[in-house]
């Protein structure tokens, strides 16, 4: 007799697996927009050697080499008009600073150029809408390049003799009505305060200027991760 033939079950279809990164703002698996993956693969403005001196008329330096990113600004300033007329850079950084360096370099030196005053009022969420948003733990690369661009700011306001222009690292104010400054915001983490809610009770910024809430929330996460690493 033929031997029966035996019946195997079919196996079952896997799942497909979660990715485990999904960029909140734009959806999908990869965790950078397409904004952010055009302007870390073809970055604008980038220097890839130090200048000759006296090319530019300001610099400015961040970060270390030492513990992590390091991001190195030139500047060329039309004094009569007191506007930023060229910005480049070089980093030793990620993907992230990378993309929100060279995003930061095109909004400042659009449209010929931008005042000064009005570049340092630039917000890392500013940086971050253009760029189409970056994951959450990389943030702080955005407030990288701000904090560099404010260095070659002030280093030009010291070398024209503009010293009452000088906005010294830490004294930016956050909150018009409170005057709470970016300082007061890494004090209060570091005492403590890691959310929104307890930053705001210690130094009541955002309770009567909701519009900066964004900007506080960046800085909470940043110096969180700065001072205590990734959760």
């Amino acid at each position: 007799m033929p031997a029966k033939a035996i019946k195997t079950k079919p196996k079952p279809k896997s799942k497909p697996k979660k990715p485990d990164v999904v960029n909140k703002h734009v959806g999908g698996s990869w965790a950078y927009s397409k904004e952010v993956r055009d302007h870390f693969f073809n970055p604008r403005n980038l220097l890839w050697e130090n200048p000759k001196e006296a090319i530019y008329d300001a610099e400015g330096v961040v970060g270390s080499p030492a513990c992590g990113d390091v991001m190195r600004v030139w500047l060329n300033i039309d004094p009569k008009r007191d506007v930023i007329t060229e910005f480049k850079w070089r980093t030793f950084g990620c993907a992230s600073a990378i993309a929100a360096t060279s995003m930061l370099s095109v909004m400042v030196t659009e449209k010929k150029g931008m005042k000064i005053d009005k570049a340092l009022q630039i917000r890392p969420q500013d940086i971050l809408k253009r760029l189409g948003g970056l994951p959450d733990r990389k943030i702080h690369c955005s407030v990288l390049g701000d904090k560099a661009l404010r260095a070659a700011i002030n280093y030009w306001f010291k070398k024209t003799g503009q010293i009452s222009r000088i906005v010294v690292d830490g004294e930016k104010v956050i909150d018009p009505n409170t005057k709470v400054t970016e300082a007061d915001i890494e004090e209060a983490v570091l005492e403590g305060a890691t959310t929104l809610e307890a930053v705001q009770k210690r130094t009541k910024v955002g309770i009567g200027y909701p519009e900066c809430i964004p900007a506080v929330e960046e800085l909470i996460r940043f110096y969180k991760e700065k001072y205590f690493g990734r959760e």
